[in-house]
């Protein structure tokens, strides 16, 4: 802890700025230029593990857990995600880039979340915002990737039945 304050004050501290956190990142990320979010990049390409997004299918069980997590970004109108609503390329191109964006904000989380160190008791407070800045931020990024990779194949499906961008 660098700041020392009273319970009370450290409570009220973590019950206001951890939401904050979380929210503003989301809404920095939002405002940030599509263009950055490739799902080509790096930080985004599909691992060869992955397989399509099959091994989050097989070994995590997403399915039945996906339907829990919230999709926060029309909460600051951005690009909804929580269904497909088309099925054109331009559509699932622009789809896939906003899994990048939403990936790339809660990895921005996981750090931002760890700044509550600054006035939380230490040890604990670090073990424990650790692992709750992993907890909630985890799920949200495997739904990401398992996402960019099932829409890359129905992409590719598309593109393979001859349908050029554009077309419904």
């Amino acid at each position: 802890m660098w700041v020392e304050l009273p319970a009370v004050w450290i409570a009220v501290l973590n019950v206001l700025a951890i939401p904050a956190i979380h929210m503003g990142v989301s809404w920095l990320f939002t405002r940030l230029p599509r263009a950055l979010f490739r799902p080509g990049g790096s930080l985004f390409r599909e691992r060869l593990w992955e397989d399509g997004g099959r091994f989050y299918e097989r070994f995590m069980a997403i399915r039945t857990w996906k339907g829990w997590l919230p999709d926060a970004a029309p909460w600051f109108d951005g690009f909804a995600k929580k269904s497909l609503a088309r099925r054109d390329p331009d559509y699932l191109r622009a789809f896939r880039a906003e899994t990048c964006r939403s990936e790339a904000a809660h990895y921005a989380q996981i750090p931002a979340l760890l700044l509550t160190v600054a006035w939380n008791p230490w040890p604990v407070a670090a073990s424990v915002m650790t692992a709750y800045a992993l907890a909630s931020n985890l799920p949200c990024i495997v739904l990401q990737r398992h996402t960019r990779h099932r829409m890359a194949r129905l992409l590719a499906a598309l593109t393979k039945r001859g349908r050029t961008p554009g077309r419904k």
